[in-house]
């Protein structure tokens, strides 16, 4: 298999089998940077959503064990916020596991496999576990993370502003700090969902590139996969003998019951079976050369089947597909054959009389 090979012999593009195996097995492109970030959006969405009502739900108990404080347990006063605070709480976490699952299932098309979690043994390997610490793939992840913590910090960097402006803050009111404390949040909040927004979306990129190099194959695998597709030559072999030989065993079943042979003399032999009372045209029952005419001779003659020499009749008829009626064309030759058998059946069932 291409796994088993190096990745210098993997030339080749991975065909659609490949790929659906790969998908079977629960080997898809999915770039967990995408996941992160549909899960933090929904979780933002979760916050605005429920931030009011959140809010104003926890002031209310706040004020309620405040005026209270004087008689309340500690235990009392917890057990108050708990309400409160789990369906502030809920919503919230609601929305981000949601948004795990959205941004996973977009990614697979829906694709649920318990073949990942099954164990593999061979992990455990201490020098494979080395190889894959400071392997290629450890240096790109490495780059990745470098790349991803630049991007989001020169995001939050250049969202910051002037640093001056926040060291005149030390001597504004009160109402300006917080105003600006606001303000810088937002802008912070959405430079973050920028930067996160880009590094996804090149994350995604790249593990759709890296996925797919990962599913390319080797000329021997493209033949191995063509075999598979196409079956063993050996047992296509096989079976095509077997329905060779049980097609001639119903050919040779059905030459008793023929109407007359046709040969060659000795090179072909046609068996025509005809009904008398169907609409029909006579039909090929039977037809064979050298061996096997002689073959369909011999049972003919044990079974008593008229045997008429007529060589371009039997080479006409020879090149027929058996339970095929004959031509028109070759109407009469062979109405005159069977008509000619008919007379000396009749004749021979008289002189018995």
């Amino acid at each position: 298999m291409a796994e088993e090979q190096g990745s210098e012999d993997r030339t080749q593009d991975p065909t659609s089998r490949r790929i659906e195996r790969a998908r079977e097995d629960g080997k898809v492109a999915l770039s967990r940077e995408a996941v992160m970030l549909a899960t933090l959006l929904a979780g933002l969405a979760g916050l605005m959503i429920g931030l009011p009502p959140m809010a104003r739900d926890l002031a209310a108990a706040l004020r309620g064990i405040l005026s209270a404080s004087h008689r309340l347990e500690p235990g009392e006063a917890l057990a108050a916020l708990a309400g409160p605070m789990l369906f502030a709480v809920l919503p919230v976490a609601g929305l981000t596991v949601l948004g795990a699952l959205a941004g996973t299932m977009l990614q697979t098309g829906g694709l649920v496999s318990a073949k990942a979690l099954v164990p593999n043994f061979g992990k455990l390997n201490p020098i494979a576990g080395l190889g894959r610490m400071f392997g290629i793939e450890a240096v790109i992840e490495l780059l990745r993370t470098v790349l991803k913590l630049s991007i989001v910090g020169l995001a939050l960097w250049s969202a910051i502003g002037d640093p001056a402006g926040w060291q005149a803050l030390l001597h504004s009111p009160v109402a300006a700090v917080l105003g600006l404390s606001a303000e810088t949040a937002f802008r912070l909040m959405r430079a973050a969902l920028a930067a996160f927004a880009m590094v996804a979306v090149l994350d995604l990129v790249l593990v759709h590139i890296r996925h797919r190099n990962s599913l390319r194959m080797s000329r021997e695998d493209m033949k191995t996969e063509q075999k598979e597709a196409e079956g063993d030559p050996q047992a296509k072999g096989r079976m095509k003998q077997l329905r060779l030989a049980k097609s001639r065993l119903r050919m040779m079943a059905a030459v008793p019951r023929a109407a007359v042979i046709i040969t060659n003399p000795t090179h072909f032999a046609v068996a025509l079976a005809y009904d008398r009372e169907g609409s029909g045209a006579p039909r090929v029952v039977a037809k064979g050369v050298d061996a096997m005419a002689l073959r369909i001779r011999e049972v003919g003659q044990a079974h008593g089947v008229p045997i008429v020499p007529n060589p371009p009749l039997a080479r006409a008829l020879h090149k027929m597909e058996l339970e095929a009626e004959i031509p028109p064309e070759h109407y009469q030759a062979v109405a005159e054959i069977i008509a000619f058998i008919w007379r000396l059946n009749a004749r021979a069932a008289e002189s018995v009389r």
